[in-house]
């Protein structure tokens, strides 16, 4: 058992949100129970998240997406039905949105890049003057066959591949969720390989005009990363119980 707010002040400092400016309100987003025993870890707050929170007794739901996101919005329709739930339920939900994107240890992309096995050579795709994720090498050239099966392999992805660029991948960038316009960031910097999550419809021509490599692997696949690391540090950190409400989506 352990204090709901123990539990967000410990995440708060551990991915040093305060010091990061998100349109996403991240933290404490609804009050539940203030002793925690059961946590549940998923990528969105969705209705079938919840649910599946519920379900299995949880006492907190973290989610990369929350319900706040820096403007307000009426209770009404779908918010007032997880609204409601929540609070039926007397469920705690918390969010980190940018905060567990960079974190260089259990961060979404440090734990993609961990995965491939790159070693991170620095920040990378820059966005309102922060990185959101890294740029690394291979210390053997890897080929992108072999990066695609890994990603199936490890998170469940159906990756489309552009390759357009050397196919003995030696470097690599890696922005997960909806940051396809950071590719042209990696073809600027020479970089092998771009990673995301979604495509935009321009990458395709983008990745054969700079002859670069582009994969997409899904939104909710390259995201799903950090919550999971970030699960088993509050595990061994509280003595909670931990769980992943897995809503699969292939976008």
């Amino acid at each position: 058992m352990a204090s709901r707010d123990e539990i967000v002040s410990f995440a708060n400092e551990f991915l040093k949100s305060r010091e990061i400016s998100d349109i996403s309100k991240n933290g404490l987003q609804i009050e539940g129970r203030r002793e925690v025993n059961k946590i549940a870890f998923g990528v969105s707050s969705s209705f079938e998240c919840m649910k599946k929170a519920a379900e299995w007794g949880a006492d907190m739901l973290i989610t990369h997406h929350g319900l706040l996101w820096g403007k307000e919005a009426p209770f009404t329709g779908t918010l007032k039905k997880k609204l409601q739930f929540m609070f039926n339920h007397d469920m705690n939900l918390c969010a980190w949105h940018l905060p567990l994107d960079m974190h260089p240890e259990c961060g979404n992309n440090a734990q993609l890049m961990k995965m491939l096995g790159a070693e991170i050579i620095k920040p990378f795709g820059y966005f309102h003057g922060m990185a959101a994720g890294f740029s690394g090498a291979f210390h053997l050239p890897m080929p992108i066959n072999k990066i695609t099966e890994i990603l199936k392999e490890k998170i469940g992805a159906s990756p489309l591949c552009f390759s357009f660029g050397p196919k003995e991948i030696k470097t690599v960038a890696i922005v997960s969720g909806a940051a396809a316009g950071m590719h042209s960031q990696a073809a600027d910097e020479g970089i092998d390989l771009y990673i995301t999550g979604e495509p935009s419809e321009q990458s395709q021509e983008l990745a054969r005009e700079t002859c670069t490599n582009f994969i997409a692997a899904g939104h909710y696949n390259t995201e799903k990363p950090g919550v999971q690391a970030l699960s088993e540090i509050i595990k061994e950190k509280f003595g909670t119980e931990v769980f992943f409400a897995d809503v699969p989506n292939p976008v």
